[in-house]
């Protein structure tokens, strides 16, 4: 036999050799694009056989409070005085308070979720049976937290506002105003303003 021969017949017998394995109908990418259509499949039917079932599901405190936000006519916060002027004050003679009064008008309890100030030179606190809360500023200098303070129809409190006229340095010379608001569930958020002439 020549070498020549023996070459031809290994070659021949490779060939042979190879059309001898079955090859598969798909792809490598048909495959892994049915593996990954299985695999999204299967977890969609666990996310969904998860879900609780919300017929035997107890509302969060949360919800309570927003669903009683939906029943306005029966809760109300209200105030005789909206405004307030503290007039010409000075940087000299230190930080000025003043309490605002705060009414449930209402038949229904209003919970105060929030109090925040329009400016980090302000704090606020709700001041109920006598004790005044945890002070409060301007969101994103200082954290807001949920209060969820309720006020019994009829029952009365305050909100105390202290104001720092020489928070801005000599910047906030000039005639100034803030604004404290009251986010609520008996409606519309609360605004108490105020304003001053801030004197060095």
């Amino acid at each position: 036999m020549s070498k020549s021969t023996t070459m031809k017949s290994g070659a021949s017998m490779r060939k042979a050799a190879g059309h001898s394995t079955p090859k598969s109908r798909f792809g490598r990418n048909t495959k892994y694009v049915l593996g990954a259509g299985a695999l999204i499949l299967a977890v969609g039917g666990l996310v969904i056989a998860a879900k609780p079932d919300p017929v035997n599901r107890t509302p969060t405190a949360v919800e309570m409070v927003r669903a009683s936000a939906a029943n306005k006519s029966s809760s109300q916060l209200t105030t005789t005085q909206t405004k307030f002027s503290f007039g010409p004050i000075s940087m000299a003679s230190g930080k000025v308070k003043h309490r605002y009064p705060i009414t449930n008008a209402g038949t229904e309890p209003v919970v105060i979720s929030k109090l925040y100030t329009s400016c980090m030179c302000t704090t606020a606190a709700l001041v109920k049976d006598g004790k005044a809360g945890e002070a409060f500023g301007m969101p994103g200098h200082t954290p807001i937290p949920t209060i969820n303070v309720p006020i019994k129809p009829g029952e009365q409190a305050f909100v105390e506002v202290v104001f720092d006229p020489a928070a801005h340095g000599p910047a906030g010379v000039g005639p100034i105003e803030r604004v404290v608001t009251l986010e609520n569930n008996g409606g519309q958020p609360l605004e108490l303003e105020f304003a001053a002439l801030v004197s060095p």
